[in-house]
């Protein structure tokens, strides 16, 4: 799958790809809501692999175009929506809301590239305010599936539980096996009594700075290749 992305500014990296494959383990179908979909990389792979009723929304305007262009020039469809999801308002209800949503916490020296900015800091989509308007558009049953800060975790499983979107799978992702964790992966699903199940973690490279066959898999399943470009 080809993606073309911007020469300067934000470009999706790996975290993109080990949450597109834990995804595909839910086989989805039905109408998928992808928040903050930058270029579109996450939806786009899903999108391709399964019978989906796809919509993207990014708040940047040239984030969108890039989706937009790399839906047509992959032959596939999505329902497109520019603006800040915490004012998003619609009367679609979906099956899975995914996002690898901007985490970077405030305290941390933040970059002056306005696309980078937005994509990376939490104060443009405050967690709180994210999980009690992804609660507005799940359906009954629905997902809410993305990645984020595992720092985090405890701030996560709090609003995610107050909202009754229940986290039933966690995966904790490390660089190196004797590295602590940067990132987490959780599915959460809305209304569930499903007790909580901690995978085992994600492990991206080996002592030898390779690859981990699990890794290498999600990579060689998503199958993309980046194109850099300006519109």
């Amino acid at each position: 799958m080809f993606l073309y992305q911007p020469t300067s500014g934000y470009c999706y990296n790996s975290d993109s790809i080990f949450l597109y494959n834990f995804i595909s383990s839910f086989n989805p179908k039905g109408k998928l809501l992808d928040v903050g979909c930058g270029v579109g990389i996450l939806s786009l792979l899903l999108s391709r692999d399964f019978a989906l009723e796809t919509s993207i929304i990014d708040t940047q305007e040239s984030m969108l175009m890039y989706a937009k262009h790399n839906y047509k020039i992959n032959g596939l469809k999505a329902k497109s929506y520019l603006g800040d999801f915490l004012l998003f308002q619609t009367d679609e209800r979906y099956d899975y809301i995914i996002s690898n949503p901007p985490f970077y916490a405030d305290g941390v020296q933040q970059s002056t590239h306005t696309h980078l900015n937005i994509a990376r800091y939490a104060e443009h989509l405050p967690i709180e305010a994210f999980i009690k308007r992804v609660k507005t558009f799940l359906k009954p049953k629905g997902w809410f599936i993305f990645c984020y800060d595992a720092k985090q975790i405890d701030v996560l499983l709090y609003h995610l539980k107050h909202n009754a979107i229940n986290p039933e799978k966690i995966q904790f992702v490390h660089s190196k096996i004797d590295k602590s964790s940067k990132l987490v992966i959780i599915s959460a699903r809305n209304n569930s009594k499903s007790m909580s199940h901690i995978l085992p973690p994600l492990i991206v490279l080996d002592e030898n700075e390779k690859y981990t066959t699990l890794a290498q898999k999600a990579f060689d399943k998503a199958q993309t290749k980046s194109i850099k470009g300006d519109f």
